[in-house]
């Protein structure tokens, strides 16, 4: 569908075509009337379908011929920075219809704290933070949300997992109960359902594709040792010369350091990114794998969903995701909106009931490929290995019982 049809205003429309888009994506096409007609939502999609563009779109047309200063929209994410690259996002489609808006995160100095409590006490269009940040913010007694007319809710389950239940709640106490509510979530957990009847009204529901990486995706896993991954890293590496965007992730951040010292070392320049650096070399990094001058970026989950960089060749998951989720969005950084990517999963044996669980919720195998002969000699699969210790169940006579089955609850 065209976004002509979608009945926005020409001069957004005319932002939209200066940023060369055309045509909606499926969530756009679905969600973007239902934000017009001032429903409640929840919608379900995975990441890099445009979900970002299906709630800013609608507000940004609500707030073409808006009057005063005061805060309208309050969008709240896990990161700092998927708040900043919805508050650039924000700024490259308000280009036509002067929408004002501010990131409020953690780890700046003090002119961003300064600069941030400017847009809470005297107003400013759109507010897009990250929970604890807005709640310091909150506490010191200066923020209006009086005249606050949205709330987005973005990456719901990424948020309850990092622990910033509580935080919200306390947050939405300080809104106006007559709002519109829109919640987006790439999973749809019990916790999730939970916070949408606490917080929506009688809201329309949106699934897409739930939690399954985008067709475009070409996965693929190797069963190797720990101390073989930087070596098969090399050779992918060697046979893809030829790509100029490679996001590696692993699930620690002592491993940033070590995976690229290693690929320093044997030739492939390298940087790294996690929690651990400040806000401004962070940015100054992404800023640099955005522009291509960085070839290959090693980073942590917390960066998985807080990484907008079109064009990502391969995606290589260094290690097994903790959780089955976060292999969703790891790989859903390349293959962005119906482009082709690589994805590819080094998996040791202790790992392999890891690998299950993602590949039961996907919904699909994913496939196992022979590593290179001078890697050396390989592990072998065996079913043991896909269960960790202290879930394994064996028979025997003497104790006479059945191996239980895993999928059983207690």
């Amino acid at each position: 569908m065209n976004f002509k049809e979608l009945k926005l205003d020409k001069h957004l429309l005319e932002g939209i075509s200066y940023l060369g888009f055309e045509t909606a994506t499926p969530i756009q096409e679905k969600v973007i009337p239902l934000i017009l007609e001032n429903r409640d939502l929840i919608a379900c999609a995975q990441t890099g379908t445009g979900k970002t563009g299906a709630f800013v779109l609608p507000i940004l047309n609500k707030l073409i011929g808006k009057k005063d200063n005061t805060i309208d929209t309050l969008i709240i994410v896990p990161t700092r920075e998927l708040a900043i690259q919805i508050d650039q996002q924000i700024q490259g489609l308000s280009y036509f219809v002067s929408a004002g808006s501010i990131a409020v995160y953690g780890g700046g100095d003090g002119k961003d704290w300064d600069s941030q409590k400017e847009a809470l006490k005297n107003g400013t269009d759109i507010i897009v933070a990250t929970p604890g940040k807005l709640l310091s913010h909150i506490k010191m007694g200066y923020v209006n949300f009086d005249n606050l007319k949205h709330l987005v809710l973005d990456e719901a389950d990424r948020m309850l997992d990092m622990g910033f239940i509580d935080d919200i709640q306390t947050i939405i106490s300080y809104l106006p109960k007559k709002r519109q509510n829109l919640l987006f979530s790439a999973t749809m957990q019990h916790n999730i359902r939970q916070l949408a009847q606490k917080t929506l009204h009688n809201p329309a529901e949106i699934s897409l594709s739930m939690s399954k990486p985008a067709e475009g995706v070409d996965q693929k896993a190797y069963l190797i040792y720990e101390e073989q991954k930087v070596k098969l890293i090399k050779h992918l590496l060697l046979e893809r010369k030829h790509y100029d965007s490679i996001l590696i992730f692993t699930s620690a951040k002592s491993k940033v350091t070590e995976i690229v010292r290693s690929l320093n070392k044997n030739g492939f320049p390298s940087q790294g990114i996690s929690s651990n650096l400040d806000q401004e070399k962070r940015e100054e990094v992404l800023s640099g794998f955005r522009s291509k001058q960085i070839r290959i970026l090693v980073a942590t989950d917390v960066m998985s969903r807080g990484i907008d960089v079109k064009e990502i060749n391969m995606v290589i998951n260094y290690d097994v995701p903790h959780d089955a989720d976060d292999y969703v969005h790891r790989v859903g950084r390349t293959a962005r909106v119906n482009a082709k990517g690589e994805a590819i999963t080094l998996v040791t044996q202790k790992e392999m009931f890891k690998l299950k669980k993602i590949e039961k919720l996907i919904d699909s195998i994913i496939p196992k490929l022979q590593a290179p002969d001078d890697i050396g000699e390989l592990p072998k699969m065996h079913e043991r290995a896909s269960e960790p210790n202290n879930k394994r169940k064996f028979y025997s006579k003497k104790n006479n019982f059945k191996k239980k089955n895993p999928n059983e609850k207690l």
